[in-house]
């Protein structure tokens, strides 16, 4: 199949098996696309995701090895198409569970704060989610960029070939497994990043009960909520040379997620 790189002299007869095998070729990192927090999302175009699926498919031909022309002409190729699927929707959900934490505890954290009436129309999902849920989303894609951390997931996908070649993927239950076991990343990480806040602004609000318990004239519309809204800025304001370690913490288990499930050890 490696005679099918130089495409000039291409022979009309094996312009199917070519095709058959771009297609192969760009399942996996198209599903994975697809399903991405970043390139999954309503901010990169269709054909843009089309295009760079096709790309890193030419790219990918002359690495692995395809199967016979008997297995790309018969029915056997549907197992191959099915399992190249699940295994790039499973990665790139893995890494949307993981990046979604983020989104659930700025959600917290509005909703503590009373500014979950702060919210509008992300353009990640088109649904609406609080204003801080949206700056952390963008905080940690800033992060994954700029980490090189999408450039260390196309390399596993690259190098996954070796360890799972076309049609090999046989224990889709520990791929199960794996997404489960990352789904319980949402919980825990999320209350790493919202307990410090919550428990400041939880101390705020006992301090303002006991102001408006002394002085009644002090109602908590006129007085507590804009003090707790302002100590909410504050808090989010000192603490993100913390949050950055957090974030890149998360970052690192999710990209260790999508190593396990394309068989990296």
């Amino acid at each position: 199949m490696s005679d099918l790189a130089s495409i000039p002299g291409l022979s009309l007869q094996n312009i199917y098996v070519f095709l058959v095998s771009l297609f192969l070729a760009s399942l996996r990192v198209g599903s994975f696309l697809v399903a991405s927090p970043f390139f999954g999302s309503r901010m990169v175009p269709l054909p843009v995701r089309i295009v760079s699926s096709i790309a890193l498919g030419l790219g990918i031909m002359t690495y692995i090895e395809f199967p016979s022309f008997d297995e790309l002409t018969s029915l056997k190729l549907f197992p191959i198409i099915f399992q190249e699927i699940l295994l790039g929707l499973s990665c790139g959900m893995v890494l949307t569970m993981c990046f979604s934490t983020v989104i659930l505890a700025g959600e917290k954290i509005a909703a503590t704060s009373g500014l979950a009436f702060a919210s509008q129309i992300d353009p990640t999902n088109g649904a609406q989610s609080p204003v801080i849920s949206q700056i952390f989303s963008l905080f940690l894609l800033v992060l994954f960029f700029s980490l090189n951390g999408h450039l260390v997931v196309f390399e596993l996908l690259y190098k996954s070939y070796d360890t799972i070649p076309l049609g090999t993927l046989d224990n889709i239950s520990q791929t199960v497994a794996l997404a489960i076991e990352a789904s319980g990343i949402i919980y825990s990480e999320a209350v790493l990043i919202v307990l410090p806040i919550v428990s400041l602004l939880f101390l705020m609000n006992l301090g303002i009960g006991f102001i408006t318990k002394s002085a009644p004239q002090l109602n908590l519309f006129s007085f507590g909520f804009p003090l707790t809204i302002l100590g909410t800025f504050f808090a989010l304001y000192f603490s993100v040379d913390a949050l950055q370690f957090v974030f890149g913490e998360l970052i690192d288990k999710s990209i260790n997620f999508v190593r396990l499930m394309l068989g990296g050890g």
